[in-house]
């Protein structure tokens, strides 16, 4: 299991909005933010944490979030949409993947692929 995760954000405060509200579906919460020295932290539902911090992002990450189920999936999407993120694949099975991969998609504000994933059949 990894225990934490770092990304380089180039705005802060647009960032730290689009990560609460996109990983609030998949159980994250806000665990801690210093405005000053901009950065923050958000801890899953097992204790991992993606953290963020004002700096100039270097090259292109890539999250994937285990979801619980498609609903969580989709949810996850939606939010993410709305916070400010955009489209990378909607939800949806990948068989290319798997047989019961459901993911989505989208990219957060500086270009960064944020995936929610299950495996769960529906």
């Amino acid at each position: 299991m990894i225990d934490h995760i770092g990304i380089k954000v180039s705005d802060f405060a647009r960032s730290r909005a689009f990560y609460e509200s996109a990983l609030k579906p998949l159980g994250y919460v806000m665990v801690f933010s210093n405005d000053h020295e901009q950065y923050a932290g958000f801890a899953g539902p097992d204790r991992e944490r993606i953290w963020i911090g004002r700096g100039e992002p270097q090259g292109y990450v890539h999250i994937a979030v285990l979801a619980h189920d498609r609903a969580t999936v989709r949810r996850f999407y939606d939010e993410a949409i709305k916070a400010g993120g955009r489209d990378n694949g909607a939800a949806g099975l990948r068989p290319q993947y798997g047989p019961d991969y459901y993911g989505a998609f989208v990219l957060d504000p500086d270009g960064h692929n944020i995936e929610a994933v299950c495996f769960e059949k529906e």
